[in-house]
């Protein structure tokens, strides 16, 4: 199984257009904000020394981050045009960077006969997957960490989804962060709060741990303050080796 061709569509036109200054992508929030936050919660169930796959890098901008604190760090993402500008933002080559589907089977297994197994990153990546996408590319993940790696995935919760609509819904319009998202039918979708666990539950996988925890945007409110969605995390992995 691999992910839709529209949504293939949607991410290469996405990133091929979209603007390269800081702040002006709504996800792309600085690592201090994201994956900084997201470390200490993960750290204490890692496989000890396995690569570390940052599955959707986007623009590399989290891969980056973890680079500079494991060993070996390869970001994957969907769309060609997310990783060549992945790459040129990483001139010094801290981190390696491939054009993955990972709700292929098939092509994650490749990278786990390649890497091993690994260990996961997952920063709000299943809300813009459509639903019928969602079980396969947690299948995937499953096939990257074998019996040995830990995935840790982060999604804004079901009380998110108002909020982005509130966003899109504004007597001004939209922010220019949505409008891109918006105009190549990206629109956020929503992974319920019981569906997140039960999708790794699902794909063979125990949650080790699991909590809440605001997840940034690059967006403000009216007063000046970010805007933060409410998130759900968790820490997943074969249940042989919980």
């Amino acid at each position: 199984m691999s992910v839709s061709a529209d949504s293939l569509k949607a991410w290469e036109g996405f990133w091929s257009e979209a603007p390269r200054g800081v702040g002006d992508v709504l996800w792309d929030t600085a690592p201090e904000l994201a994956v900084a936050l997201h470390l200490p919660l993960f750290a204490g169930h890692l496989g000890g020394g396995l690569p570390l796959v940052d599955v959707g890098c986007g623009n590399g901008t989290q891969t980056r981050f973890l680079a500079g604190r494991f060993a070996q760090v390869h970001g994957v993402d969907l769309s060609a045009a997310a990783i060549v500008r992945a790459d040129e933002a990483d001139a010094a080559g801290h981190a390696s960077y491939e054009q993955l589907d990972a709700a292929d089977e098939a092509a994650t297994a490749a990278l786990h006969e390649r890497l091993g197994d690994c260990d996961v990153y997952l920063r709000g990546v299943l809300h813009q997957v459509p639903e019928a996408d969602r079980a396969g590319l947690v299948r995937g993940l499953a096939v990257l960490a074998g019996s040995r790696g830990r995935i840790f995935a982060v999604e804004p919760a079901e009380a998110a989804k108002e909020v982005l609509a509130a966003l899109a819904r504004r007597p001004q319009g939209p922010p220019r962060t949505l409008l891109p998202v918006l105009r190549h039918g990206i629109a956020p979708g929503e992974v319920s709060d019981e569906a997140l666990p039960r999708l790794f539950r699902e794909a063979g996988l125990s949650v080790l741990a699991e909590g809440e925890l605001p997840l940034a945007t690059t967006e403000f409110e009216a007063d000046g303050t970010r805007l933060v969605l409410p998130s759900k995390w968790l820490v997943t992995g074969r249940a042989a080796s919980a």
